[in-house]
């Protein structure tokens, strides 16, 4: 995840299409492709997301270098698309009972689809973070680039050309290694 970009150098928009095409090839359920990308690709785009998505000025040392990326795509998950598409009749649903989805998959889905833009975007030699938008935010930023109620923005994502950047203090936490978080056959008792 990189939290820096280079301002003076744009993303070439034949790149960002490549890298939304990867995201419609993403898995789906029921290939309902509930998903929609907003993409926001100039200075007066870039600058209403961020006054609609932060709180005051928003001067904080990670987002100064992530204000600075010269494209914004925000994944939407469209849940009504897999409530109508499981009560078709190759489902054998009859109603669309959101009980059904323990896991909302249109969450799930459109978070797969974000991923092959991020692994795409390393493919392209371009750097890219994922990120939230503050909860509290959601109905502001909706309103600034007219995000119908159908569609929840479960995310964003910076892209551009990676500037350099000091390391994440989290990642002094270290990566929890395979025989962590593998249980083969059954749960083990590595863990609680």
């Amino acid at each position: 995840m990189v939290r820096n970009y280079d301002a003076d150098r744009p993303v070439d928009p034949a790149t960002v299409e490549r890298l939304l095409g990867y995201a419609v090839h993403a898995p789906s359920a029921g290939f309902s492709q509930g998903w929609d990308f907003l993409v926001l690709d100039t200075a007066d785009e870039i600058n209403l997301f961020w006054s609609a998505t932060t709180v005051g000025d928003g001067a904080t040392s990670w987002l100064a270098g992530m204000r600075r990326a010269p494209v914004i795509i925000v994944p939407l998950s469209h849940r009504d698309a897999y409530l109508d598409r499981y009560a078709e009749p190759d489902k054998g649903w009859t109603d669309r009972d959101e009980a059904r989805w323990p896991v909302p998959y249109w969450h799930i889905d459109t978070g797969m689809a974000s991923l092959l833009i991020l692994l795409g975007a390393v493919d392209e030699g371009l750097g890219a973070c994922f990120f939230g938008i503050p909860p509290e935010r959601i109905d502001e930023f909706r309103t600034a680039f007219g995000v119908p109620a159908s569609r929840t923005p479960i995310g964003a994502i910076a892209l551009g050309h990676p500037a350099p950047d000091k390391r994440s203090p989290s990642l002094k936490r270290g990566r929890r290694d395979v025989g962590a978080v593998v249980h083969r056959g059954r749960w083990g008792d590595q863990l609680g």
